[in-house]
């Protein structure tokens, strides 16, 4: 006996539902943001990019206050040890299929916060991510592109296989040289 109405279906139905839920995955995406510990930089670019001038809802991205209505999540920052645990309640609390994005130098790789006590790592460390925007802060452009790069996948039906950037000795130091001035 199938449990599922979706099982009943004959399979020329089951495609055209399957492409249905794909455009409204596509066209709805409800993202909730999460700042892990970071300076703000990357948090004002975030919220910049859903102002109008760069309107991001065009895409069909609105920012949400709760994780259990959301299916990205928007990570700022470095995780610290206090922040850890919320992080992982939060993802769990998200539904399936969800997206993680890495927003900024310091939830890559730690940033100019690297090495601090109280900080715990990156984000791939605790959560799966799906797409890494590298930048100290990153432009409201480079956002909006790493959003693009998530969509062009769940479009495909594929999971983004998310490459670490690779961070230098130079940049990290030039970073946290504006950090200080």
């Amino acid at each position: 006996m199938a449990t599922n109405v979706f099982d009943m279906c004959p399979a020329s139905w089951k495609q055209v539902i399957s492409e249905v839920r794909t455009w409204a995955r596509l066209n709805s995406i409800w993202a909730v943001h999460f700042n892990s510990g970071s300076c703000n930089g990357c948090d004002i670019e975030t919220l910049a990019t859903l102002t109008p001038r760069y309107d991001v809802e065009r895409f069909g991205i609105k920012l949400q206050g709760s994780p259990r209505h959301a299916d990205v999540l928007l990570v700022t920052g470095p995780v610290t040890r206090q922040a850890r645990e919320r992080l992982v309640r939060t993802y769990e609390q998200m539904p399936e299929p969800k997206f993680v994005i890495s927003i900024g130098s310091c939830s890559i790789s730690g940033g100019v916060f690297e090495g601090c006590y109280n900080v715990g790592g990156s984000v791939d460390e605790v959560v799966p991510v799906d797409v890494y925007i590298p930048g100290c802060p990153p432009r409201p452009e480079a956002i909006i592109n790493g959003i693009i790069q998530l969509l062009t996948h769940v479009k495909e039906g594929t999971r983004p296989v998310a490459k670490r950037p690779e961070q230098t000795a130079e940049v990290a130091s030039s970073q946290q040289e504006r950090v200080v001035a």
